[in-house]
């Protein structure tokens, strides 16, 4: 079944396929309903599951074997990785399709043109200690793993030495103690990799550690968990977050309306249950969404899942990526179409990160 986005039409949660029994730890009375739970190890299966191989990919989705043979060349060093839910979401035989873009190697990742580096965002000189980074005042940011769901070939991160930041007992305890001897930060943030890869069990209790420090104000936890595995927000996540005593936000990352389908929505809807306040971040990719009908669905379809459309980046030029690069004064323009077309709250906020600036920059 494939699943697509028609400019529109109605794109809400399926509330007809809702039960009602009573969450068990969420104390809002207008909570009488929630989405139903996956079993517990879908997840798990579905990754187990992923498509890992190019050639394979290509024939699920009847590529053209002279395609094929042009583009998909040479072994990636960063191998693919797609879940087969994610897979049912693109148009089979369309080279174009948006999503597949976002996940599939192509032999131009072999090109190192100027100003591409392995390092974009000068993670090495924020380095605090093992996985933990400080680059803005009052949060800092901690790598959680390494793990995906799925490999997205604009990655910044595809290079990050995340053998030396393994998140051991040990260097939880460090971690632990030196945010407990820095009361200026009052922000954690969870990322990686994807911090939902790891199990809840051990999730939850990081989450319960870093929210135990009592400057710590707020967690944040950016995942793409949620779009391309959504049985991964269990009943046990959703309820961990909705203990801690922390304000939660919880950051998804979809860059086409196309990705918000299937049961990405019933997900979203289960992380809201948690209390937590949703946001998007979107990453501006050539031949994805750089244009005004693609920018304009997903703020449409973010907003009729009840997630704010909180950043679109500016690529971050990592070796390996410079396909996807538009010009900032392309994305200059598409905002301000945006503006012209929609609401102010519908309008991310369009930002580049450059490396040892003290905030990210503004560019529209």
């Amino acid at each position: 079944m494939q699943f697509r986005y028609a400019e529109g039409l109605p794109c809400v949660p399926d509330f007809a396929n809702l039960v009602s029994d009573e969450l068990p730890i969420l104390a809002r009375p207008s909570d009488s309903v929630r989405p139903p739970q996956p079993p517990p190890e879908a997840w798990r299966q579905a990754l187990r599951e992923a498509v890992r191989d190019p050639v394979e990919l290509a024939a699920l989705l009847e590529l053209p074997d002279d395609w094929c043979r042009k583009h998909l060349l040479a072994e990636s060093a960063f191998p693919l990785l797609v879940p087969r839910g994610y897979l049912a979401r693109m148009e089979p035989g369309d080279v174009g399709d948006p999503l597949l873009l976002q996940v599939l190697p192509h032999a131009a990742e072999q090109e190192s043109p100027a100003g591409f580096v392995a390092d974009p965002v000068g993670d090495s000189k924020s380095t605090l200690a093992p996985g933990l980074l400080q680059k803005y005042r009052g949060r800092a940011l901690l790598v959680a793993t390494g793990a995906c769901a799925v490999h997205c070939r604009y990655c910044f991160r595809r290079h990050y030495p995340y053998a030396e930041a393994s998140l051991s007992s040990s260097v939880v305890d460090r971690v632990v103690e030196q945010l407990s001897a820095d009361d200026s930060i009052h922000e954690i943030i969870l990322s990686g990799g994807d911090p939902l890869s790891l199990g809840d069990d051990r999730l939850g209790q990081l989450c319960h550690r870093l929210a135990a420090v009592p400057h710590i104000a707020r967690l944040r936890i950016h995942t793409r968990w949620p779009i391309v595995i959504p049985e991964r927000v269990t009943d046990r996540f959703v309820a961990m977050l909705s203990e801690l005593r922390t304000t939660n936000v919880v950051v998804i990352h979809a860059n086409h309306a196309n990705e918000l389908a299937g049961d990405v929505p019933t997900a979203i809807e289960r992380l809201r249950a948690s209390g937590a306040m949703l946001l998007n971040q979107a990453v501006l990719l050539r031949g994805v969404n750089d244009s005004l009908c693609a920018l304009q669905n997903l703020s449409q379809r973010l907003i009729e899942c009840r997630v704010v459309p909180y950043y679109l980046h500016q690529l971050d030029r990592v070796i390996g990526a410079a396909r996807f690069e538009v010009p900032i004064e392309t994305g200059r323009e598409l905002i301000a179409q945006l503006r012209r077309e929609l609401p102010g709250y519908m309008v991310p906020s369009y930002v580049q990160e450059v490396a040892g600036e003290p905030h990210k920059i503004p560019l529209a």
